[in-house]
Order: structure tokens, then C-alpha cells, then sequence
């Protein structure tokens, strides 16, 4: 059986995508400059509104991570485009005193153990009802984009 998270609690934990990188970006400027020249396929944009009520995205993400650089102002592109909610626990921190730990908690949040994050971003996508329906780790499938990835998991391909 399925893990279901109670995405109200989710919700209270962690920030938007847009107050995130507001509080990401002084100390990490590729993400401004990923979210000016993204160019979000608005094709797949258009496919992803339909969902907008039916699942919201929670990301892990870290101001030092290349990857994150990449991904994270593109779930807010597509947030802001579609209306899919997008929310983040950000601001992750390894443990490197601690070899039992992969992340120091705090300033990791806890769920960090919840969803086992092993690789950031980790970009978990859930159902209203608190389902995981898919996730893409680190970065989307070869030859694809973020949102065609993400069009992907909730179109169930």
C-alpha cells in the first residue's frame, strides 16, 4: 500500500516555490538567472492547466545544488503558468559530522526522512489526496524538459 502524506501538514512545513527563491536567490544568483531565461514550453503548459486542481508538487531543494539551479525556477515557471501549486522544503545542509545522516536536521527540514531524500532536487508529485503519483530526481529524463516530464507523471505515461 501507498504512503499517503497529510499535505496539509506538508503545506505548513515547507514555502511556495516564488517565497523560496525570494529567500534563495541573494545567496544563490543562478536561480534568478535560470527564471529570467527559462523558456517554458507552452505547449506542454497548456496540457499541465488541466491538473491544476488534481495534484501539487512539493520539491527538496538546496541554494548550493547545480541541479537545483536548474529545476527549481522552472517549477515556479510552471506554477505561475498553470496554477499547479508548487511548494518547496528548501535550504537542505548534508551532515558531514554525522555519517549515519545524509542531511543535518536542522536546517534540513524533517521531512527530508519522511520522503527518504537521497538526491536533490527530489520533485515529488502527489495527488489531492496525499498519493504519490511520481517524482523526478535530480533532473528529468534525457531529452526531456522538466514539464514534459511532470506531463508525464500525471498524465500517467
Amino acid at each position: 500500500m501507498k504512503a499517503v502524506y497529510n499535505i496539509e501538514s506538508l503545506r505548513n512545513n515547507s514555502e511556495t516555490v516564488s517565497d523560496y527563491l525570494s529567500s534563495a536567490i541573494e545567496s544563490a544568483p543562478r536561480l534568478a538567472k535560470r527564471l529570467r531565461e527559462y523558456n517554458l514550453d507552452e505547449t506542454v503548459a497548456d496540457k499541465l492547466k488541466r491538473y491544476s486542481e488534481e495534484a501539487i508538487i512539493f520539491a527538496f531543494s538546496a541554494e548550493w545544488c547545480p541541479d537545483c539551479y536548474s529545476n527549481i525556477p522552472v517549477l515556479k515557471l510552471i506554477s505561475d503558468v498553470t496554477g499547479i501549486e508548487v511548494r518547496v522544503f528548501g535550504h537542505l545542509m548534508r551532515d558531514a559530522k554525522n555519517p549515519n545522516e545524509r542531511w543535518r536536521i536542522p536546517p534540513s527540514p524533517p521531512e527530508v526522512k519522511e520522503f527518504d531524500v537521497v538526491k536533490i532536487p527530489l520533485i515529488v508529485v502527489l495527488d489531492n489526496e496525499g498519493r504519490r503519483i511520481g517524482e523526478v530526481i535530480e533532473n528529468p529524463p534525457e531529452r526531456k524538459t522538466l514539464e514534459e516530464a511532470l506531463l508525464d507523471i500525471l498524465e500517467g505515461d
